[in-house]
Order: structure tokens, then sequence, then C-alpha cells
């Protein structure tokens, strides 16, 4: 049997966490049966052994690891630690992993890269990517056009290339948009499994939240609905695709 893709959620509202993980089942081609779900808002990250998964997903949510830490929510600093001790692991056995937009904060973090809301945040909204040299020949990106859009909205970005790290993707405003870590470990800045319904839901759930003006919301969301975004998803595919035929 195909081993289960493990999905660690962070988003505590429940309308916004149940849609996320829909759109990584629909938009990566996964059966909810071959996945271990764990929303980290409400249950304490158990005992794993990483080896049992196909590859690792950690979805989206509110926090920022660059906040000070007495800043924090609590509930984001607990989930912020439990992802982290997972890290040394996933990047020392070269796990399959993929962090979708605040994932992509956490491995800067885990090793080392700054991460910081100093440049390169993004308004909410679809933005054009572009696949560098090393983006062309990733196994990731196969069947990817040179240049699309994704959506993104974010308030922190890494500020360099980790050491060690693979630079896939950029776009204008921000230049980190997809890396890769060693063969297997991925982060991208924007959601490779949102669609213009996932961001419209997100806008009304988070407008309060300091990413735009609450007053600017219908127009992000006319802007997203309008936005032609359908080449994320092959992303999102081809790591489930690959991982779970046992490629890393």
């Amino acid at each position: 049997m195909t081993k289960p893709f493990l999905i660690l959620q962070l988003r505590p509202e429940d309308e916004a966490a149940d849609n996320e993980y829909s759109a990584f089942l629909s938009k990566g081609g996964i059966d909810a049966a071959q996945t271990h779900r764990i929303r980290l808002d409400q249950q304490t990250l158990p005992d794993l052994r990483l080896s049992d998964y196909a590859g690792v997903i950690v979805g989206g949510g509110p926090g920022c690891v660059s906040d000070p830490a007495a800043t924090k929510d609590p509930v984001e600093a607990r989930i912020e630690k439990q992802i982290l001790s997972l890290m040394p692991r996933i990047t020392g056995d070269d796990i399959p992993f993929l962090g979708c937009c605040y994932g992509i904060g956490i491995l800067g973090h885990h090793l080392g890269a700054v991460v910081s809301k100093n440049r390169y945040g993004e308004p909410v909204g679809p933005v054009e990517c572009h696949l560098t040299e090393a983006g062309k020949t990733d196994p990731l990106l196969d069947g990817v056009t040179s240049a699309f859009n994704a959506f993104v909205g974010h308030k922190e970005a890494l500020q360099h290339l980790p050491e060690g790290g693979v630079h896939l993707l950029s776009s204008d405003p921000c230049p980190f948009q997809m890396v890769r870590y060693k063969s297997n470990v991925y982060a991208t800045q924007f959601h490779p499994e949102a669609d213009g319904d996932v961001f419209e839901l997100r806008i009304r759930l988070y407008k309060d939240k300091g990413y735009f003006h609450p007053d600017e919301a219908e127009a992000l969301i006319a802007t997203c609905r309008a936005a032609h975004v359908t080449q994320p998803e092959i992303i999102l595919r081809n790591f489930v695709t690959r991982y779970a035929a046992g490629q890393a």
C-alpha cells in the first residue's frame, strides 16, 4: 500500500482549514484516505516516524516566524515550535517536504536564513512568477510554463537564499518564490493549492489580520476572481505524483 502524505495545518478557523485541506486534495490529486491530516491549532504533534509517510505538506496560516516571541499568539507560537521540531529530521534525512507560504519561512528560519518584513512582502492577489535556470530542470516544475501567475499574500519573506538552497522561482516583488534544499525539501512563497474561490474565502476571513485594509476586500476579491491562475497546482500534483511513487 502507498504511504500516506502527512498534511500539517495551521489555520485556526474551521472554514479556512477545511477549505485548504479540500484544495490540497483536489489540486494535488490525493484521496483523503491517503493522507494523515493534523490540525496543529487543535492537536499536539504526536511522536511521528516520518519514514512512514510519502511526504510532508505544510499549509499556510496567519502567523509569522519573524514576529517577536513576546508578541506571538500563544497558539501560533506552539504551532511554530512543533513544526520547527520536525525540520532537523526533514532536512537531515532529505524527507520529501512541501511548505506552502508559511512553510518557506519555517524552512528558511531553520536553515539560518533571515526571514523578515523588511523587504519582499506582497499584497494579496496574483503575481507573475518566473522560472530560474535551476527551475527549468527541477522535476516539480516539469510541465510548468516559464512565467505564470500564482496567488500570494504575505507580510514576511526570505531575505536571502539559505546556505545550500537552490533558487527555483522568482517574482519581481519577491525574489524567492520557490526554493529547494537538497533533493526533496521544497517550499513556495505562493499557495500552489489556491484558486480564486480559495482566495475569496481567505480574504473574507483574514480581512482584519493586517494583510490589507478591510475596505479593500471586495476589490481584492474581484482581482482574484478575474486572475488566470492554473500553473501552481501542477507543482502540487508533481510533488504528490513523484513521492507517492517513492522517488525520494
